[in-house]
């Protein structure tokens, strides 16, 4: 006989769920945001130079609700220092009201505004070397001194020598924003195909996408529309994707998948079966778990993609939802196979769950 109180165990369940998101979002919208802050570099401090094409009106970079979104494409570049006593995974930033400290602190230290997509491209690619570009498209809830920061951080952190460029759409920087950012996504499809048209504009040009949270449906979705329309030029241009921590519906990325067809390669999914915030995301979809957080190859069998699981390097910053940017374990793990790929002695596998050794070594435990 079925229990009769379970309908209402679970009613309650869900209810408290319900309250534990609500109280989160209020709590967290209450927080006061930091911002990028300018101040002097340093002698002798590391400074990276980070590309932002955007769409934010550079006089008002906070997009708020309600404001019409911005229909213009502006590029400038960010000097941005990184502190001495930088940690791997970490930003520095101070605390609301505090001067930045460029000793401790990040702090933006230059700026650049570009008239033509043409001098910006021109000045990327003397920045960096080769002939390939690594594009970085944000997620949710992000400013724009979060993801300039975050690129910066990832640069270091993974010692990117190659040119990089920040895409970064009208998120509101919000975390009750959630459909309005991914109204945003859809709305800044056109300019982010354009971002990647410039950037592949001369022979040999090549954009390795690198996607977080609800930037990896951006992603996919201009993908998609390249190929409806039939630009394999312009997927052919496209050296890599890595999507982390997507929050996509695994449904709705197969879908995606397959109209582009031949994807591009090598394609990688980066999840965490621990990552707080795309279980608050599966909550407000529907209870679906999300593309981020899958727990076995099956919700991708069948496409050219590989897996790779940070769970168990996962070290609870930022709700576990960058954990192979900001983990420390994560960041030395990815590192070697990264340097183990590029040196054909190994790599990554289809499907990999990863464990950090004392040595430092990489456990592929599940393949």
């Amino acid at each position: 006989m079925q229990n009769a109180a379970s309908p209402t165990a679970a009613s309650h369940r869900r209810a408290l769920r319900g309250v534990m998101f609500a109280a989160f979002v209020v709590l967290a919208a209450c927080a006061p945001r930091p911002l990028a802050d300018r101040g002097p570099a340093l002698p002798g401090a590391q400074i990276e130079n980070v590309y932002i094409a955007t769409q934010r009106a550079l006089a008002h970079p906070r997009q708020e609700f309600g404001q019409p979104r911005n229909k213009e494409l502006n590029f400038f570049r960010a000097a941005i220092s990184i502190p001495p006593v930088h940690q791997p995974g970490q930003v520095e930033w101070a605390e609301p009201g505090e001067p930045a400290d460029p000793a401790r602190h990040f702090v933006v230290t230059d700026t650049q505004v570009f008239d033509t997509p043409s001098r910006f491209v021109a000045s990327a690619k003397r920045d960096g070397s080769g002939n390939e570009t690594m594009l970085f498209v944000h997620g949710y809830n992000n400013t724009l001194s979060d993801a300039m920061y975050r690129l910066a951080q990832i640069q270091v952190d993974f010692d990117i020598r190659m040119p990089s460029v920040l895409f970064s759409w009208l998120s509101s920087g919000d975390p009750r924003g959630y459909i309005y950012d991914r109204d945003s996504v859809l709305f800044a499809r056109d300019d982010l195909e354009r971002v990647l048209s410039e950037l592949t504009r001369g022979s040999g040009d090549r954009v390795l996408l690198l996607a977080h949270s609800m930037g990896a449906h951006l992603v996919m979705e201009v993908m998609r529309q390249a190929a409806l329309r039939g630009d394999r030029r312009l997927l052919s241009r496209i050296s890599g994707v890595i999507l982390m921590s997507p929050d996509l519906d695994p449904d709705l990325f197969r879908s995606q998948a397959e109209a582009i067809g031949q994807l591009p390669q090598p394609f990688m999914i980066f999840v965490s079966r621990q990552d707080r915030a795309l279980s608050l995301a599966s909550f407000i979809t529907g209870r679906k778990p999300r593309l981020g957080v899958i727990d076995g190859p099956e919700a991708v069998a069948g496409l050219d993609v590989k897996v790779i699981d940070f769970t168990a390097l996962a070290d609870g910053e930022g709700l576990n939802h960058a954990v192979p940017a900001t983990s420390p374990a994560a960041i030395r793990v990815l590192s070697g196979l990264i340097q183990q790929a590029s040196s054909g002695d190994g790599g990554f596998e289809d499907y990999m769950v990863l464990e950090a050794q004392p040595d430092g070594a990489v456990l592929p435990v599940s393949n």
